[in-house]
């Protein structure tokens, strides 16, 4: 097994991010004894959630639109799974975004931003557009994929459709 890393994202040769979710929550749990142990020393919680935000969140999140289409579910439950714990130990909020909201969130906002930017070359990047007469169901846009693809642009065109 060959493990790679880019970026501070762990790859292994079959493009599974497990290694990677593993460590992002072996990181973040140190974090958390961090903050408990300002807790202990009587840090109020408005600021320790937005220590929380800063450290933990800024991990998680890191570069998620380039690695989030390779996770599979058993490490977005994980990452849930520590988001619970962080809520039962009061750095976050029950009724703040899921992960995977936040994902979704960044991969919007990365995608407006590529869109908005005269500078980039789209072409290399979107599929070549739709040019049949007909619609099968109505979409956000003209983009076709020829081939399955888990980029996070792929991601952001087709979202509606899976």
């Amino acid at each position: 097994m060959t493990t790679i890393t880019i970026l501070g994202v762990t790859l292994i040769n079959h493009f599974s991010i497990s290694e990677h979710v593993t460590d992002i929550i072996s990181k973040c749990a140190q974090s958390l004894y961090a903050l408990k142990v300002l807790r202990y020393h009587e840090m109020g919680d408005v600021a320790l959630m937005i220590i929380f935000r800063s450290v933990v969140l800024a991990n998680i999140l890191y570069v998620s639109p380039a690695w989030w289409g390779f996770a599979n579910s058993s490490d977005k439950r994980r990452l849930e799974a520590f988001m619970r714990r962080c809520i039962c130990l009061n750095f976050y909020r029950q009724d703040d975004y899921t992960v995977d909201q936040l994902v979704a969130n960044l991969n919007d906002g990365l995608f407006a931003a590529v869109l908005s930017n005269d500078q980039h070359v789209l072409r290399c990047i979107l599929p070549e557009r739709n040019t049949h007469s007909y619609s099968l169901r109505p979409r956000r846009h003209e983009h076709v994929l020829t081939t399955k693809c888990r980029s996070c642009f792929a991601r952001q065109l087709f979202k509606d459709m899976y």
